[in-house]
């Protein structure tokens, strides 16, 4: 069932900083808000890439339908991955009525004999949460029956957006899954990554580094998870918090109970991976570890000075506006500075409080509502590429100005070092491509008809 309690303190999460100095919801719902992305879909979002569970939603398909495969997440697990596949109890106005508790079960039933996963999450749906079907007991029936975690995600969309279900599935794993596993060997370099989904591969960019370093990673949460790895979580000495904040609560909590610090870091761009590198290291204190690091630091950075040279006189004189969401608004802006462009606007409509203040030391003009800014933006400073989602496509063209998407939807990793080779070769390819400039243009018939 729907804990008030619960979500009312991930509200109000207190390793938040604006929540330090005043009291400020970090996500309080509002009539119509969810609908650009719920407290469900959150959810999923954050517990998707574990390939090796199945994720049953148990609500209508509409629920599944809307917010299915939302990620290109990758994985290297080499059993059946389940992150791309849809699993609906599909509930209908019969189970409204009646319950949809035996669908439930069957569902559980089904998916053990058919699938043989290593957990099962089931999602908590606005209309199974009205009804008030006994999930928590379904869930831990079926458990003890099938001998592996079936983690009940309560966060039906009617209690907030995406950041308050990441939380929410934050808080499944950890009460259902961490500490439940130990290890054979605890390693003294161990890090948890938490909140890198692997969106395009971000994380395969850093994680070899790492490793290169003397670091181990643990376990991740959630990008290219493994079920047993976060059971063993709690062994890890530092949890490493990547761009985004929506897990910080997990990790608070992680320190309050299994007393593991942990650091805040981007891996977008050349400045922040090398940052991000060294407030990991440092967090460990070796000195032995801190001198590897930067060794390795300065021959990653002049590989990627040689790989850029390039394309630098293509950058040059660039301008660019962003127009993307959360911790991208300044990730990104990083990223393309590093390149040499000059970032003139970003976008912080769906960024939280403290993504607003980071954003705030990166670029000098932050648009609340991109639809009706970006537009005059583009004429009054005289940009050159939009990088944004798909949505913005149109007014690239109409604009006449070079589109790169930046969204999940993205082909490639744009993270660490070699992902900004890769941010750089599509700016450039976008600068270069002449459509960008032709589509705005009149098509011949217009001209024909404007000469008379």
């Amino acid at each position: 069932m729907i804990n008030k309690k619960l979500i009312k303190d991930l509200l109000n999460e207190s390793a938040c900083s604006h929540n330090k100095e005043k009291k400020s919801s970090c996500d309080k719902p509002k009539p119509g808000a969810t609908s650009g992305g719920c407290a469900f879909e959150g959810a999923q979002i954050a517990l998707f890439p574990y390939a090796d569970a199945v994720h049953l939603v148990h609500g209508p398909d509409t629920c599944l339908g809307a917010s299915w495969e939302t990620r290109a997440t990758l994985t290297s697990w080499e059993g059946e991955n389940n992150t791309p596949l849809g699993y609906c109890t599909n509930v209908t106005t019969q189970d409204i009525i009646f319950g949809g508790d035996k669908k439930l079960n069957d569902a559980l039933n089904y998916i053990w004999e058919h699938k043989n996963p290593k957990a099962i999450f089931v999602y908590e749906t606005c209309v199974t949460a009205m009804i008030g079907d006994n999930i928590d007991y379904i869930c831990k029936e079926a458990q003890e029956r099938f001998s592996i975690p079936v983690v009940a995600v309560h966060s039906p969309g009617f209690v907030g957006g995406k950041n308050l279900g990441s939380r929410l599935a934050g808080e499944a794993v950890l009460d259902a899954l961490v500490g439940t596993r130990e290890p054979e060997s605890i390693h003294p370099y161990g890090i948890n990554l938490i909140g890198d989904y692997n969106v395009t591969g971000d994380m395969w960019q850093y994680k070899p580094i790492l490793e290169r370093i003397g670091i181990k990673v643990v376990a991740t949460l959630s990008g290219d998870g493994r079920i047993d790895q976060i059971q063993q979580a709690h062994s890890a000495k530092l949890n490493v918090i990547v761009c985004a904040k929506s897990l910080i609560t997990l990790c608070r909590k992680m320190q309050e109970r299994y007393n593991i610090p942990y650091v805040s870091v981007s891996f977008y761009g050349k400045r922040d991976t090398s940052n991000a590198i060294r407030s990991i290291v440092n967090a460990f204190g070796d000195k032995t570890l801190i001198q590897k690091a930067e060794s390795i630091i300065t021959e990653e950075e002049a590989l990627l000075e040689k790989r850029l040279e390039p394309y630098r006189h293509l950058l040059a004189g660039k301008k660019a506006i962003l127009n993307t969401g959360g911790n991208k608004s300044w990730s990104i802006a990083s990223a393309l500075q590093d390149i040499g462009i000059e970032v003139v606007a970003t976008s912080i409509r769906k960024a939280t409080e403290e993504d607003i203040a980071i954003a705030k030391t990166y670029v000098p003009i932050l648009m609340k509502v991109p639809a009706n800014e970006q537009a005059k933006l583009i004429d009054e400073h005289h940009v050159d590429i939009l990088l944004a989602g798909g949505r913005s496509l149109y007014t690239a063209l109409k604009k006449r100005i070079a589109f790169v998407d930046v969204n999940q939807e993205k082909k490639v990793s744009y993270g660490a070092y070699g992902g900004l080779e890769n941010l750089a070769i599509d700016v450039c390819a976008a600068l270069s491509n002449p459509v960008f400039k032709i589509a705005g243009t009149q098509a011949p018939w217009e001209i024909m008809e404007a000469n008379g």
